[in-house]
Protein backbone atom coordinates (compact mmCIF):
# COMPACT_ATOMS: atom_id res chain seq x y z
CA UNK A 1 0.00 0.00 0.00
CA UNK A 2 1.32 3.45 -0.96
CA UNK A 3 1.45 5.79 2.01
CA UNK A 4 3.07 9.09 2.93
CA UNK A 5 5.19 7.56 5.70
CA UNK A 6 6.10 3.86 5.53
CA UNK A 7 5.59 1.31 8.27
CA UNK A 8 6.18 -2.39 8.92
CA UNK A 9 3.46 -4.12 10.89
CA UNK A 10 4.65 -5.16 14.33
CA UNK A 11 8.10 -3.63 13.81
CA UNK A 12 7.98 0.11 13.08
CA UNK A 13 5.03 2.51 13.01
CA UNK A 14 4.84 5.67 10.90
CA UNK A 15 5.38 7.70 14.08
CA UNK A 16 8.56 5.77 14.83
CA UNK A 17 9.82 6.33 11.27
CA UNK A 18 9.19 10.08 11.70
CA UNK A 19 11.09 10.02 14.98
CA UNK A 20 14.02 8.29 13.34
CA UNK A 21 14.06 10.86 10.53
CA UNK A 22 14.03 13.50 13.27
CA UNK A 23 17.21 12.01 14.73
CA UNK A 24 18.90 12.60 11.36
CA UNK A 25 17.61 16.16 11.16
CA UNK A 26 19.00 16.95 14.62
CA UNK A 27 22.47 16.13 13.34
CA UNK A 28 22.12 18.26 10.20
CA UNK A 29 24.31 21.34 10.05
CA UNK A 30 23.03 24.79 9.08
CA UNK A 31 24.62 24.40 5.64
CA UNK A 32 22.54 21.30 4.96
CA UNK A 33 25.41 18.86 5.51
CA UNK A 34 24.65 15.68 7.44
CA UNK A 35 27.69 14.28 9.28
CA UNK A 36 27.97 10.70 10.50
CA UNK A 37 27.21 12.00 13.99
CA UNK A 38 26.95 15.62 15.21
CA UNK A 39 30.31 17.35 15.09
CA UNK A 40 32.05 14.65 13.08
CA UNK A 41 32.88 14.45 9.39
CA UNK A 42 30.59 14.24 6.38
CA UNK A 43 31.07 12.21 3.22
CA UNK A 44 28.77 12.48 0.23
CA UNK A 45 27.69 8.82 0.16
CA UNK A 46 26.44 8.74 3.74
CA UNK A 47 25.10 12.28 3.38
CA UNK A 48 22.94 11.18 0.42
CA UNK A 49 21.76 8.08 2.29
CA UNK A 50 20.74 10.29 5.20
CA UNK A 51 18.93 12.69 2.86
CA UNK A 52 16.93 9.77 1.46
CA UNK A 53 16.00 8.84 5.01
CA UNK A 54 14.83 12.37 5.69
CA UNK A 55 12.65 12.37 2.59
CA UNK A 56 11.05 8.99 3.36
CA UNK A 57 10.43 10.24 6.89
CA UNK A 58 8.50 13.23 5.56
CA UNK A 59 11.13 15.91 6.22
CA UNK A 60 11.11 17.34 2.70
CA UNK A 61 12.63 20.74 3.48
CA UNK A 62 15.54 19.19 5.35
CA UNK A 63 16.13 16.61 2.61
CA UNK A 64 16.17 19.24 -0.12
CA UNK A 65 18.54 21.43 1.88
CA UNK A 66 20.84 18.41 2.06
CA UNK A 67 20.72 17.92 -1.71
CA UNK A 68 21.19 21.61 -2.48
CA UNK A 69 24.37 21.62 -0.38
CA UNK A 70 26.05 18.86 -2.37
CA UNK A 71 27.16 20.86 -5.48
CA UNK A 72 28.82 23.49 -3.28
CA UNK A 73 31.61 21.01 -2.37
CA UNK A 74 32.09 19.45 -5.82
CA UNK A 75 35.65 19.34 -7.13
CA UNK A 76 36.51 20.69 -10.56
CA UNK A 77 36.87 17.17 -11.98
CA UNK A 78 33.29 16.32 -10.98
CA UNK A 79 34.22 14.34 -7.87
CA UNK A 80 33.60 15.15 -4.21
CA UNK A 81 36.13 15.33 -1.39
CA UNK A 82 36.49 12.13 0.57
CA UNK A 83 36.11 13.86 3.93
CA UNK A 84 34.44 17.14 4.88
CA UNK A 85 34.47 18.71 8.35
CA UNK A 86 32.42 21.77 9.25
CA UNK A 87 32.01 22.72 5.59
CA UNK A 88 35.67 22.38 4.64
CA UNK A 89 37.30 19.56 2.69
CA UNK A 90 40.04 17.93 4.74
CA UNK A 91 40.65 15.08 2.27
CA UNK A 92 40.16 16.67 -1.13
CA UNK A 93 40.80 13.74 -3.46
CA UNK A 94 37.68 12.38 -5.10
CA UNK A 95 36.42 8.88 -4.27
CA UNK A 96 34.47 7.05 -6.96
CA UNK A 97 31.69 5.49 -4.88
CA UNK A 98 30.92 8.73 -3.05
CA UNK A 99 30.96 10.68 -6.29
CA UNK A 100 28.45 8.34 -7.93
CA UNK A 101 25.80 8.08 -5.23
CA UNK A 102 24.22 11.50 -5.75
CA UNK A 103 22.48 9.92 -8.77
CA UNK A 104 20.67 7.44 -6.51
CA UNK A 105 19.53 10.20 -4.17
CA UNK A 106 18.26 12.46 -6.93
CA UNK A 107 16.39 9.63 -8.67
CA UNK A 108 14.88 8.66 -5.30
CA UNK A 109 13.72 12.27 -4.85
CA UNK A 110 12.09 12.15 -8.30
CA UNK A 111 10.27 8.92 -7.47
CA UNK A 112 8.75 10.45 -4.34
CA UNK A 113 8.30 14.12 -5.24
CA UNK A 114 8.03 14.17 -9.06
CA UNK A 115 9.58 17.63 -9.01
CA UNK A 116 11.19 18.04 -12.42
CA UNK A 117 12.49 21.53 -11.64
CA UNK A 118 14.42 20.17 -8.67
CA UNK A 119 15.96 17.42 -10.83
CA UNK A 120 16.85 19.85 -13.60
CA UNK A 121 18.69 22.10 -11.15
CA UNK A 122 20.87 19.30 -9.76
CA UNK A 123 21.28 17.15 -12.88
CA UNK A 124 24.49 18.90 -14.08
CA UNK A 125 26.17 18.07 -10.77
CA UNK A 126 25.09 14.43 -10.94
CA UNK A 127 26.22 14.16 -14.56
CA UNK A 128 29.67 15.59 -13.78
CA UNK A 129 30.04 13.17 -10.88
CA UNK A 130 29.25 10.13 -13.00
CA UNK A 131 31.51 11.35 -15.80
CA UNK A 132 34.33 11.38 -13.25
CA UNK A 133 33.45 7.87 -12.11
CA UNK A 134 33.27 6.19 -15.52
CA UNK A 135 36.72 7.60 -16.30
CA UNK A 136 38.12 5.41 -13.51
CA UNK A 137 37.09 2.04 -14.96
CA UNK A 138 39.85 -0.56 -14.96
CA UNK A 139 40.32 -3.08 -17.80
CA UNK A 140 38.67 -5.95 -15.88
CA UNK A 141 35.57 -3.78 -15.33
CA UNK A 142 35.88 -2.61 -11.73
CA UNK A 143 36.03 1.09 -10.86
CA UNK A 144 39.21 2.41 -9.25
CA UNK A 145 38.74 3.73 -5.73
CA UNK A 146 40.39 7.09 -6.46
CA UNK A 147 42.51 8.54 -9.29
CA UNK A 148 45.66 7.77 -7.27
CA UNK A 149 44.64 4.25 -6.14
CA UNK A 150 44.71 1.78 -9.06
CA UNK A 151 42.56 -0.87 -7.40
CA UNK A 152 38.83 -1.41 -7.21
CA UNK A 153 36.75 -2.09 -4.10
CA UNK A 154 33.98 -4.65 -4.44
CA UNK A 155 31.56 -2.83 -2.14
CA UNK A 156 32.12 0.53 -3.79
CA UNK A 157 31.88 -0.84 -7.31
CA UNK A 158 28.66 -2.67 -6.44
CA UNK A 159 27.14 0.60 -5.24
CA UNK A 160 28.39 2.36 -8.37
CA UNK A 161 26.50 -0.19 -10.47
CA UNK A 162 23.28 0.96 -8.81
CA UNK A 163 24.31 4.61 -9.22
CA UNK A 164 24.88 4.17 -12.95
CA UNK A 165 21.42 2.66 -13.37
CA UNK A 166 19.96 5.63 -11.47
CA UNK A 167 22.07 7.97 -13.60
CA UNK A 168 20.80 6.46 -16.85
CA UNK A 169 17.22 6.75 -15.56
CA UNK A 170 17.84 10.43 -14.84
CA UNK A 171 19.48 10.91 -18.24
CA UNK A 172 16.39 9.47 -19.91
CA UNK A 173 14.18 11.78 -17.86
CA UNK A 174 16.32 14.78 -18.83
CA UNK A 175 16.50 13.68 -22.49
CA UNK A 176 20.29 13.73 -22.17
CA UNK A 177 21.43 10.22 -23.24
CA UNK A 178 24.68 8.87 -21.77
CA UNK A 179 25.58 5.75 -23.78
CA UNK A 180 29.09 5.63 -22.29
CA UNK A 181 27.61 5.10 -18.84
CA UNK A 182 25.66 2.11 -20.16
CA UNK A 183 28.77 0.51 -21.67
CA UNK A 184 30.73 1.10 -18.44
CA UNK A 185 27.80 -0.29 -16.46
CA UNK A 186 27.74 -3.44 -18.57
CA UNK A 187 31.46 -4.04 -18.04
CA UNK A 188 31.08 -3.32 -14.34
CA UNK A 189 28.16 -5.71 -13.94
CA UNK A 190 30.17 -8.41 -15.70
CA UNK A 191 33.08 -7.89 -13.30
CA UNK A 192 30.79 -8.08 -10.27
CA UNK A 193 29.32 -11.35 -11.53
CA UNK A 194 32.40 -13.05 -12.96
CA UNK A 195 35.59 -11.40 -11.67
CA UNK A 196 35.05 -10.73 -7.98
CA UNK A 197 38.52 -12.10 -7.25
CA UNK A 198 40.01 -9.17 -9.22
CA UNK A 199 38.82 -6.64 -6.63
CA UNK A 200 40.93 -5.64 -3.64
CA UNK A 201 40.51 -8.23 -0.90
CA UNK A 202 38.31 -6.79 1.84
CA UNK A 203 36.52 -10.04 2.53
CA UNK A 204 36.64 -9.60 6.30
CA UNK A 205 34.00 -6.88 5.83
CA UNK A 206 30.44 -8.17 5.55
CA UNK A 207 29.69 -5.47 2.97
CA UNK A 208 31.99 -7.18 0.47
CA UNK A 209 29.80 -10.26 0.81
CA UNK A 210 26.29 -8.86 0.29
CA UNK A 211 26.84 -5.65 -1.69
CA UNK A 212 26.91 -7.26 -5.17
CA UNK A 213 23.34 -8.37 -4.35
CA UNK A 214 22.32 -5.07 -2.75
CA UNK A 215 23.63 -3.09 -5.73
CA UNK A 216 21.64 -5.26 -8.13
CA UNK A 217 24.42 -6.82 -10.18
CA UNK A 218 24.09 -10.32 -8.71
CA UNK A 219 20.48 -11.46 -8.35
CA UNK A 220 18.35 -14.55 -8.97
CA UNK A 221 19.88 -17.94 -8.19
CA UNK A 222 23.39 -16.44 -8.18
CA UNK A 223 22.26 -13.91 -5.59
CA UNK A 224 20.83 -16.63 -3.37
CA UNK A 225 24.04 -18.63 -3.68
CA UNK A 226 26.20 -15.64 -2.81
CA UNK A 227 24.14 -14.84 0.30
CA UNK A 228 24.18 -18.49 1.39
CA UNK A 229 27.96 -18.68 0.98
CA UNK A 230 28.75 -16.58 4.08
CA UNK A 231 25.48 -16.31 6.00
CA UNK A 232 26.67 -18.29 9.01
CA UNK A 233 29.98 -16.46 8.94
CA UNK A 234 28.50 -12.97 9.27
CA UNK A 235 25.01 -13.29 10.80
CA UNK A 236 24.43 -13.64 14.54
CA UNK A 237 20.88 -14.92 15.11
CA UNK A 238 18.79 -12.64 17.26
CA UNK A 239 21.28 -9.76 17.03
CA UNK A 240 22.08 -8.85 13.43
CA UNK A 241 25.02 -8.88 11.02
CA UNK A 242 28.67 -8.33 11.81
CA UNK A 243 30.49 -5.36 10.36
CA UNK A 244 33.79 -7.26 10.21
CA UNK A 245 34.57 -10.86 11.04
CA UNK A 246 37.47 -9.87 13.29
CA UNK A 247 35.31 -8.42 16.09
CA UNK A 248 32.16 -9.56 17.98
CA UNK A 249 30.30 -6.46 16.85
CA UNK A 250 26.93 -6.40 15.09
CA UNK A 251 25.98 -3.14 13.40
CA UNK A 252 22.62 -1.69 12.52
CA UNK A 253 23.48 -0.31 9.10
CA UNK A 254 24.99 -3.55 7.82
CA UNK A 255 22.05 -5.52 9.20
CA UNK A 256 19.53 -3.31 7.42
CA UNK A 257 21.52 -3.32 4.19
CA UNK A 258 21.62 -7.12 4.33
CA UNK A 259 17.85 -7.08 4.86
CA UNK A 260 17.47 -4.99 1.70
CA UNK A 261 19.78 -7.35 -0.19
CA UNK A 262 17.54 -10.24 0.85
CA UNK A 263 14.52 -8.25 -0.29
CA UNK A 264 16.22 -7.83 -3.68
CA UNK A 265 16.25 -11.59 -4.21
CA UNK A 266 12.79 -12.25 -2.78
CA UNK A 267 13.92 -13.62 0.59
CA UNK A 268 11.40 -11.43 2.38
CA UNK A 269 10.94 -13.46 5.54
CA UNK A 270 14.60 -13.41 6.51
CA UNK A 271 14.74 -9.73 5.59
CA UNK A 272 11.85 -9.03 7.95
CA UNK A 273 13.49 -11.09 10.68
CA UNK A 274 16.71 -9.08 10.42
CA UNK A 275 14.90 -5.75 10.60
CA UNK A 276 12.94 -7.00 13.60
CA UNK A 277 15.95 -8.38 15.43
CA UNK A 278 18.06 -5.25 15.07
CA UNK A 279 15.50 -3.10 16.87
CA UNK A 280 17.41 -3.69 20.11
CA UNK A 281 19.68 -0.90 18.81
CA UNK A 282 16.85 1.65 18.79
CA UNK A 283 17.18 4.54 21.25
CA UNK A 284 14.33 6.25 23.06
CA UNK A 285 14.54 9.36 20.83
CA UNK A 286 14.18 7.38 17.60
CA UNK A 287 17.87 7.30 16.79
CA UNK A 288 19.90 4.11 16.49
CA UNK A 289 23.13 3.03 18.08
CA UNK A 290 25.78 2.23 15.49
CA UNK A 291 26.51 -1.22 16.90
CA UNK A 292 26.38 -3.66 19.75
CA UNK A 293 29.24 -5.77 21.13
CA UNK A 294 28.29 -9.23 22.28
CA UNK A 295 30.30 -11.12 24.87
CA UNK A 296 30.20 -14.73 23.74
CA UNK A 297 28.89 -17.06 21.03
CA UNK A 298 25.82 -17.53 23.22
CA UNK A 299 24.61 -14.03 22.24
CA UNK A 300 23.42 -12.72 25.65
CA UNK A 301 20.48 -10.36 25.76
CA UNK A 302 21.36 -6.78 24.82
CA UNK A 303 22.17 -4.32 27.57
CA UNK A 304 23.01 -0.60 27.39
CA UNK A 305 26.64 -1.13 28.36
CA UNK A 306 27.31 -3.09 25.18
CA UNK A 307 26.51 -0.36 22.66
CA UNK A 308 29.62 0.82 20.86
CA UNK A 309 30.62 3.40 19.88
CA UNK A 310 28.51 5.62 22.11
CA UNK A 311 26.77 7.38 19.26
CA UNK A 312 23.55 7.48 17.30
CA UNK A 313 24.73 7.55 13.69
CA UNK A 314 22.76 9.16 10.89
CA UNK A 315 23.70 6.47 8.39
CA UNK A 316 22.29 3.78 10.66
CA UNK A 317 19.02 5.68 11.07
CA UNK A 318 18.80 6.14 7.30
CA UNK A 319 19.41 2.44 6.63
CA UNK A 320 16.60 1.54 9.04
CA UNK A 321 14.17 3.92 7.30
CA UNK A 322 15.05 2.67 3.81
CA UNK A 323 14.78 -0.97 4.88
CA UNK A 324 11.38 -0.27 6.45
CA UNK A 325 10.21 1.38 3.24
CA UNK A 326 11.38 -1.58 1.14
CA UNK A 327 9.74 -4.18 3.39
CA UNK A 328 6.66 -2.03 3.87
CA UNK A 329 5.57 -2.97 0.35
CA UNK A 330 4.85 -6.47 1.58
CA UNK A 331 4.40 -6.09 5.32
CA UNK A 332 2.76 -2.70 5.82
CA UNK A 333 2.94 0.50 3.80
CA UNK A 334 5.58 2.07 1.58
CA UNK A 335 6.41 5.21 -0.40
CA UNK A 336 6.88 5.47 -4.20
CA UNK A 337 10.64 5.31 -3.54
CA UNK A 338 10.56 1.94 -1.81
CA UNK A 339 12.22 0.03 -4.67
CA UNK A 340 15.31 2.25 -4.82
CA UNK A 341 17.55 -0.60 -3.63
CA UNK A 342 15.60 -3.38 -5.36
CA UNK A 343 16.23 -1.66 -8.68
CA UNK A 344 12.82 -2.17 -10.28
CA UNK A 345 12.43 1.61 -10.51
CA UNK A 346 15.90 2.12 -12.05
CA UNK A 347 17.05 1.84 -15.65
CA UNK A 348 17.19 -1.74 -16.93
CA UNK A 349 20.25 -3.85 -16.10
CA UNK A 350 23.06 -3.19 -18.54
CA UNK A 351 24.07 -5.53 -21.34
CA UNK A 352 27.62 -6.84 -21.21
CA UNK A 353 29.07 -5.17 -24.31
CA UNK A 354 32.59 -4.19 -25.40
CA UNK A 355 34.25 -6.13 -22.60
CA UNK A 356 37.95 -5.46 -22.03
CA UNK A 357 38.62 -8.30 -19.57
CA UNK A 358 39.34 -11.00 -22.14
CA UNK A 359 35.93 -12.67 -21.99
CA UNK A 360 34.08 -13.09 -25.26
CA UNK A 361 30.67 -11.53 -25.67
CA UNK A 362 27.87 -12.96 -27.74
CA UNK A 363 25.82 -10.82 -30.09
CA UNK A 364 23.10 -10.70 -27.43
CA UNK A 365 25.51 -9.16 -24.96
CA UNK A 366 25.83 -12.31 -22.84
CA UNK A 367 29.44 -13.43 -22.27
CA UNK A 368 30.48 -16.87 -23.45
CA UNK A 369 32.79 -19.05 -21.43
CA UNK A 370 36.44 -18.39 -22.05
Amino acid sequence: MRVEIPYVDGVLTPAQIVATAGSIARAQEASGAIPWVPGQHTDIWNHVEAAMGLLVGGLVEEAEAAYDWIPSLQNGDGSWPMKIVAGSAVETIGESNMSAYFAVGLWHHWLIRRDRTFVERLWPSVRAGLDFVVGLQLPFGGIAWTPRDPFALLTGSSSIYQSLRAGVALADLMDDPQPEWEIVGGRLGHALRHHRDSFEDKSHHSMDWYYPVLGGAVVGADGHDLIASRWDHFVRPGLGALCVDTNPWVTGAETCELAMALDNIGDHRRALRLLTEMQHMRADDGGYWTGWVYESPDYPNPNPNAYWPEEHSTFTAAAVILAADALGERYGGSTPGSAIMRGTSLAAPFEELALECGCETSSAGIPRSM
